[in-house]
């Protein structure tokens, strides 16, 4: 995983969990402490200091921090304090017990946007905490065509290497091409495809499809733009050639219009800052014509606002 950005000379942290000890106590909570300390340590610092706060005080920083904290800003705090294979498993489950159309794409986001080791770490994580593993809880709560789809996504292990066969690619678009034009876009070989190979491969299979046959797949799989399966199917193949395309329009989606999905706002903020989130900001930008820290200024408040402003303040190249 890609590691964010932190100012030097980062604090001893001891220093970091005196303060947060401090902000707690008293008739208020400092939020702004909070903020300046969490939103600006990487994972492994948060990780030490999660392990220092218990050992010098005896509380789990986590426990201390959702006693303190409420609504959004709360939730964006606690998410990002997890390590982020803690964090997916939470996330995943929550989806799961909604089991709605929204909820899948939280699954094909944990599914399809992180490295084979860390969504095998997300599924540790998933046996530990719920004592179950995620692909049978997945497989229970949904049914139908999207069980089909999502159970092989969470169960992957791609091979993750650069290495490509451009004879299968050439092969595999040839399939893809033929199973779309007969409508049968369920078939399990579509499935197989997307589901089990690496995605450097997926990616010269997808750009094979494209010279060959002239169109992106995306476009040819929008016969039906309001065909719930398709949508995901599309989402599916976004998320794993092009994660920061895919969640710009999630981040995008959140904001735009009548009201905040803040859940998705925090999401795909907590999620990437460490990851991609200067790439998604510049598509943003480059699909909006306004930068994403505006949108989130005239979105959000607060110290929800101020910790948000301050994950994308801080991602890495």
């Amino acid at each position: 995983m890609a590691t964010l950005t932190v100012p030097h000379p980062v604090p001893p942290v001891g220093d970091d969990c005196d303060h947060l000890h401090k902000a707690f106590q008293g008739w208020g909570t400092n939020e702004e402490a909070i903020i300046s300390i969490l939103a600006h340590r990487n994972t492994s610092q948060r990780s030490l200091i999660r392990q220092t706060y218990v050992e010098t005080y005896g509380e789990d920083l986590l426990k201390a921090l959702d006693s303190e904290l409420s609504s959004d800003f709360g939730r964006a705090v606690h998410l990002w304090t997890l390590h982020p294979a803690e964090r997916d498993a939470l996330l995943a489950h929550e989806a799961v017990r909604k089991n709605t159309t929204n909820a899948y794409y939280v699954l094909l986001e944990i599914a399809c946007a992180r490295s084979s080791r860390e969504l095998f770490q997300a599924r540790e994580n998933y046996h530990a905490r719920f004592k179950k593993s995620l692909e049978e809880d997945v497989a229970y709560h949904t049914t139908g065509d999207f069980r089909k789809l999502l159970v092989p996504l969470v169960s992957a292990f791609r091979y993750d290497g650069a290495e490509v066969n451009m004879a299968l690619a050439n092969s595999e678009a040839k399939i893809l091409h033929e199973k779309i034009c007969e409508k049968a876009y369920k078939d399990e070989e579509i499935i197989r495809i997307l589901t089990t190979r690496s995605k450097a491969q997926l990616n010269a299979t997808l750009n094979h499809y494209k010279d060959q046959f002239g169109n992106d797949i995306n476009k040819d799989l929008k016969t039906d733009p309001k065909e719930d399966y398709l949508a995901l199917l599309r989402s599916t193949i976004k998320c794993l050639i092009c994660p920061e395309k895919y969640f710009e329009k999630v981040v995008r989606f959140s904001v735009k219009g009548l009201g905040t999905d803040e859940e998705a706002l925090t999401r795909v903020i907590v999620s990437r800052a460490e990851v991609d989130m200067k790439r998604v900001m510049e598509h943003y930008y480059k699909r909006n014509s306004v930068p994403l820290e505006t949108d989130i200024k005239g979105d959000t408040s607060g110290d929800y606002e101020g910790m948000l402003l301050a994950l994308i303040g801080h991602h890495n190249a």
